[in-house]
């Protein structure tokens, strides 16, 4: 990864409406393997850094509002033949603090079935310097006024 650049994570409220920037974190803030929730109006969100590429997934296990993105890191098992255990997705798996529920940090998709439970992702870019929203059309949005110097995590909600 470009050492000069940051991070930037978005996504759109509803299909077709527009997104809004928040730097939420420089690069090296969250090294690989680690996490940072941060809160961006409402939500809480958990950017991970997994094998150095950044996801944000929303801070709410879709089954009992529990905090996911406290939960564990991990791997899970692959399929395989009875008796052998073929381990994978190693640093990929977020696994709910409270009942166990598994997710696949780099989807939103659940493990147990990705084709109809998710929690909330976000799109994460890389950007070199915190970007800039115009406070008259974004009000109640949080600007971020600094200088270009290293990289930045920014979260689009």
């Amino acid at each position: 990864m470009d050492e000069t650049r940051g991070v930037t994570a978005h996504a759109g409220r509803r299909r077709g409406e527009p997104t809004v920037p928040h730097a939420v974190a420089r690069v090296e803030e969250i090294p690989v393997g680690g996490r940072k929730i941060v809160s961006i109006g409402n939500r809480s969100i958990g950017v991970f850094n997994v094998a150095g590429r950044f996801f944000a997934l929303r801070n709410t296990c879709p089954h009992q509002q529990a905090p996911l993105c406290e939960g564990r890191v991990m791997g899970t098992t692959l399929p395989s033949r009875p008796g052998e255990y073929r381990l994978g997705l190693e640093g990929r798996i977020l696994r709910c603090p409270w009942h166990a529920w598994e997710f696949d940090i780099t989807t939103g998709k659940s493990v147990f079935n990705p084709n109809k439970c998710r929690v909330r992702s976000y799109v994460v870019t890389v950007e070199g310097e915190p970007p800039r929203v115009d406070s008259e059309e974004h009000e109640s949005v949080e600007t971020f006024r600094t200088a270009v110097e290293g990289s930045w995590v920014v979260v689009y909600v």
